[in-house]
């Protein structure tokens, strides 16, 4: 498959690359002199480097190979990577949430990327990996991000002794506020990244904003349903969290 780009594509080499991190060097040097955790800053943008060159690299690699089962081995690292994380600053055991939260991510993730990709899209084969797996890095980024909101607020307000009913309608709605907050502000404040790239690369703008139309209910759908189902299938475990000072 070829990986080649369209001629309107501005290709940065390495040293202009070099370039883009000055404003984000004068941040942690401004850290640095104020005493604050610039070590965290340099840590977090060397991380952020060393990962997007390697997931570069592997994504030629999953485009080229274009073989159903690394696909689906690829999407099952993604449901259990963001289930973990999600449970990152909950103050209960993750192993205790973990069996359903893998669950609420790959039923809200999954059936939202089943429809886009089938329903919307549609394509053929199923997996084509160009277009799959950076929606799949979507769709559980957003569940991870609801699940993880949805659970530090609900205990929270249980530990309070607020009624479970109220508890749970305060967590969800916490969780939906961020995404939420894109669907009011998408064209008025921003233009998101998957739009603003497939305008840099000479896509139509027409054309960009379905594809971003698409993507924001994608979004939603994936946060929303993931959140739903991680409450419903924890109400038990989470009710007895009420006991807890």
């Amino acid at each position: 498959m070829s990986q080649s780009m369209p001629s309107s594509v501005l290709v940065i080499e390495p040293l202009q690359l070099l370039v883009s991190a000055v404003p984000a060097l004068c941040v942690a040097a401004v850290l640095f002199v104020w005493s604050l955790n610039a070590r965290n800053a340099l840590y977090a943008m060397a991380r952020m480097l060393g990962q997007l060159l390697v997931i570069g690299y592997l994504l030629g690699f999953l485009f080229d190979a274009n073989n159903v089962f690394i696909i689906l081995g690829v999407l099952s690292v993604m449901v259990c990577a963001s289930s973990w994380i999600a449970l990152g600053s909950i103050p209960i055991q993750r192993r205790d949430l973990l069996p359903a939260t893998l669950l609420s991510v790959t039923i809200g993730g999954s059936v939202t990327l089943l429809i886009i990709s089938q329903g919307v899209l549609m394509l053929d084969p199923w997996y084509m990996p160009r277009y799959l797996i950076p929606l799949a890095g979507m769709v559980f980024a957003a569940s991870m991000n609801s699940i993880s909101l949805a659970a530090d607020r609900i205990v929270s307000e249980l530990k309070q002794h607020s009624d479970y009913v109220i508890a749970r309608n305060t967590a969800l709605h916490t969780a939906l506020i961020p995404v939420t907050n894109s669907l009011l502000a998408v064209g008025l404040v921003s233009l998101p990244g998957m739009m603003t790239g497939q305008i840099l690369s000479g896509v139509s703008p027409l054309i960009a904003v379905r594809y971003q139309i698409m993507v924001m209910c994608m979004l939603y759908g994936a946060a929303g349903m993931s959140c739903i189902c991680f409450l419903v299938f924890n109400k038990k475990l989470f009710l007895s969290q009420k006991q807890i000072p």
